[in-house]
């Protein structure tokens, strides 16, 4: 995966500018939609209003009807006291206020709807400015995001590809590993067994024809010769996962291991304990394992050293691991360009292996004045108890 960092600011820029855009419209969407809302709220309190005086009309009317009706009827039954023009009176006065009557309750049910309408108007508006102040108030959260440190998202990114590229040699390590192991019992156990396949064969034609001392000078030569490819076995299922490391500890391990690399480098090595050993976790062990191992790889592949020393001091919440060597050095600022290049890339997997255990590792060197590399691993009683 190729990440170009100056797309990248291009693309965020450009979101950004299109978020600015979009946060001023959804900005000038909400002030309308308040204006709207305003004069929508003084229409309906005038409705309000015109719709209250019309009720207390109406109610009157009722009143003054229903009172005329009763005159109407009183008028209209007693003949003796009221004369043609006063039956007439009340007729035309009760008619005009049913007229009336009916008249302003149109307008009550006309500015009751209108009233409701507008009522459910200004809730729609209101939900409106709601969500577009939401949507709003999201787009700045977005845009400080996006309008932040973006060399921080470079060196995100950055980090990002640096970790697959350290997964890629990873596996790539793992396959060489691999294939080192099938030469090696390809090459020894395997040739060793073959041969004593074929001495047994022999052995067993100079039995059948009773040559007795040939027979035993070849037993002594298989003996040997199961022994040697015993040992090749052993050797081999140490450099896989050190047995010792589970039944011994690991101190005596790596004591083992430099010994060994002493020996079979010709580099002279020390080794020194401070403060008093303690067993850690299987998987932290092992961790601290392969990562001396991985300095001692180191210098021998790359700072053709004649000296390698290994200094492991135990502390109450603290395991610190100082490997030095006396060799060409390099500058520790081009361990990231020289890792593009493999040439450093066991320091960078020592450091995520020590960023794993939540450690911190610390590199000092210089050209011909050897390497020095420093690493904590925290402990704690929890720990020390696995």
């Amino acid at each position: 995966m190729d990440f170009r960092v100056d797309d990248i600011d291009r693309v965020i820029k450009n979101a950004v500018l299109v978020m600015e855009d979009s946060k001023y419209q959804i900005f000038e969407i909400c002030e309308s939609a308040r204006k709207e809302m305003y004069s929508l709220s003084q229409e309906l309190n005038q409705v309000l209003a015109e719709t209250g005086e019309i009720i207390d009309k109406v109610d009157k009317l009722e009143l003054d009807y229903r009172r005329a009706r009763i005159r109407l009827t009183e008028v209209s039954r007693d003949f003796v006291r009221y004369k043609e023009e006063d039956i007439k009176t009340a007729y035309e006065k009760a008619t005009q206020l049913q007229l009336e009557l009916m008249m302003f309750r149109e307008k009550e049910t006309y500015l009751k709807a209108r009233r409701d309408e507008l009522q459910k108007r200004v809730r729609n508006v209101e939900k409106s400015i709601e969500r577009a102040e939401s949507i709003a108030s999201k787009i700045n959260v977005v845009l400080e995001y996006l309008a932040g440190d973006l060399n921080q998202v470079t060196r995100i990114l950055e980090s990002a590809k640096n970790r697959q590229q350290i997964g890629l040699k990873i596996i790539l390590a793992q396959e060489e590993e691999r294939k080192r192991i099938a030469r090696e019992i390809h090459d020894g156990p395997a040739q060793s067994l073959a041969n004593i396949v074929l001495r047994t064969e022999i052995a067993e034609r100079m039995l059948m024809k009773q040559e007795f001392q040939i027979v035993q000078d070849e037993l002594i030569d298989l003996k040997s010769q199961v022994r040697s490819g015993i040992e090749e076995i052993r050797k081999i299922i140490f450099n896989l996962r050190p047995m010792a490391l589970d039944d011994l500890g690991l101190v005596p391990t790596l004591r083992k291991y430099i010994q060994d690399y002493e020996e079979k480098n010709k580099i002279r090595t020390r080794f020194e304990t401070i403060g008093k050993e303690l067993r850690l976790p299987s998987a932290m062990e092992a961790a601290i394992y392969r990562m001396v191992q991985e300095a001692y790889s180191n210098a021998f592949k790359h700072a053709n050293p004649t000296y390698v020393t290994l200094e492991m001091t135990y502390q109450a919440q603290m395991v610190k691991i100082v490997v030095k060597d006396n060799g060409v050095g390099f500058h520790p600022n081009q361990i990231e360009s020289k890792a593009k290049n493999s040439a450093h890339f066991g320091l960078i997997g020592m450091r995520e292996r020590v960023e794993l255990l939540e450690g911190r590792m610390e590199i000092e060197s210089a050209i011909n004045e050897g390497t020095k590399i420093t690493i904590h691993i925290p402990i704690n009683a929890e720990s020390r108890k696995e």
